[in-house]
Formats: structure tokens, C-alpha cells, sequence
């Protein structure tokens, strides 16, 4: 049986994926305001509400999901993945609850900015270009600190809501409990077909197809970002 050759598939993945880079709506994925004006109603500890919106925006932030599947595409072993995953859960766990709890500023396209430049990062260390510097950064601790930026990127999104002072941290908690496990069902998705596409022969050609769009898609999100900080903030 004949293997389908990948490449055009991964050609209209890297057409969807500049769609949505390119469209404002989807870039500035912050709280939808029907969720923002529910939350705000909301006084004291309300679990499922928190839950969802932290699972949602997990699921739906691209910039999240392209960094996680960087950090995860040359992973084989699934220990490895969880070592990995883990620390940016740690990294942007700490810094979410923390940022809203004491209300620490921060612009929040600064941080996107930098959001998007991990998943440069990531991209540019997949492609080995870290090797042909002669570089060798501790890729474990990268991920925990990108982690903490991508923390204080959904902390600004959520500082954007005046939510009630009563039960705060435990909705944090509910939210932060939503994204671990919206980036779980995410991670899963991404895993299974990783695990198919390592399979075919070209593999190894296509990832470094791959790895070029998804650097582009993150520079694109540090323009985006950047120009927002200059040109509105």
C-alpha cells in the first residue's frame, strides 16, 4: 500500500496556521467578552465556570499549543514528554496564580512578545541552530522560564476582568486546573499525530519544513505583539 506523502498536508496545516496568525480577532485571543461579563457577575467560589474558561483557553491559544509542540517534537519517549510538560506546567502555574493574586502589572504585549519569540526559540533549537553556534543551552530550564512568561500571558487576560476579591484564589486554582487539563487533551492530540507522522520516511525532510513555519508563525506573533505595544499601548 502506497504512503501518502505528508508535505501537502503540512503545506495547507502552514496556510491555516498563517490564517489564524494573520486574523486580529484570533491574535488577540484574550477573555471572550460573553465569558468576561458572565465572570464578572460571579461572587465568590465558582469551580466550573473557572474550570472551563482556563480549559478553553488552553484549547484555543495557539501560541500556547505552537511553543508546546515544539518543545515535544523531537521527543520519543514519553517520559521525556512528561519531564517537559511538566515544567512548563510548574513555570506557568506559579506565575499565573501569583501574577493575579497580587495584582502584578505587567503589558500584556510585551508578554505575548515574548510568548511568541519562545516559539522561535524553540523552533530555531529544533533546527539545530544552537548546535551550529556551538551553544548548548539547558533546554529543561528554558522551557520552565518560557513557562513562566506564558504564565503571566494568561494572568494579564484574566487581570482584564474585574473579577470578585471573594474566593479569588480558589477560582485561580479552578482556572489553572481548566488549563492543565486543556493542554493534557491538547498534548494527547499532539502526541498521536507526531506518533503517526514519525512513521513515514520523509519524516525527517517534512520536520524541517515543519520547524521553518512554525519560527515563521513566531515571529510573526512578536511583530503582531510588538506593534500593538508601539502603535496602541
Amino acid at each position: 500500500m502506497q504512503t501518502y506523502n505528508l508535505l501537502p498536508r503540512l503545506i495547507q496545516i502552514g496556510v491555516a496556521i498563517l490564517g489564524l496568525v494573520l486574523a486580529p480577532s484570533v491574535f488577540a485571543h484574550g477573555v471572550a467578552e460573553g465569558d468576561a461579563s458572565f465572570l464578572q457577575g460571579k461572587e465568590g467560589f465558582h469551580f466550573w465556570p473557572y474550570f472551563y474558561l482556563g480549559a478553553k483557553h488552553m484549547v484555543t491559544g495557539y501560541d500556547h499549543l505552537l511553543f508546546l509542540a515544539g518543545v515535544i517534537f523531537f521527543l520519543y519517549r514519553l517520559r521525556d514528554v512528561g519531564i517537559y510538560v511538566t515544567l512548563f506546567a510548574i513555570g506557568h502555574s506559579l506565575t499565573l496564580i501569583i501574577g493575579v493574586w497580587f495584582d502584578i502589572p505587567a503589558n500584556a504585549y510585551i508578554i505575548d512578545a515574548i510568548i511568541g519569540f519562545s516559539v522561535v526559540y524553540k523552533a530555531f533549537e529544533n533546527l539545530g541552530g544552537f548546535q551550529r553556534l556551538g551553544i548548548n543551552p539547558n533546554t529543561q530550564l528554558a522551557v520552565l522560564i518560557f513557562g513562566l512568561f506564558h504564565g503571566f500571558g494568561l494572568a494579564t487576560k484574566l487581570q482584564e476582568i474585574s473579577l470578585s476579591q471573594e474566593g479569588l484564589l480558589a477560582n485561580l486554582v479552578a482556572f489553572n486546573v481548566g488549563v492543565e487539563v486543556g493542554q493534557l487533551l491538547a498534548l494527547l492530540a499532539i502526541i498521536a499525530l507526531m506518533a503517526v507522522w514519525r512513521r513515514q520516511s520523509s519524516f525527517g525532510r517534512q520536520a524541517i519544513v515543519a520547524n521553518i513555519a512554525l519560527m515563521f508563525a513566531g515571529y510573526l506573533l512578536v511583530g503582531y505583539q510588538l506593534s500593538g505595544f508601539f502603535l496602541i499601548s
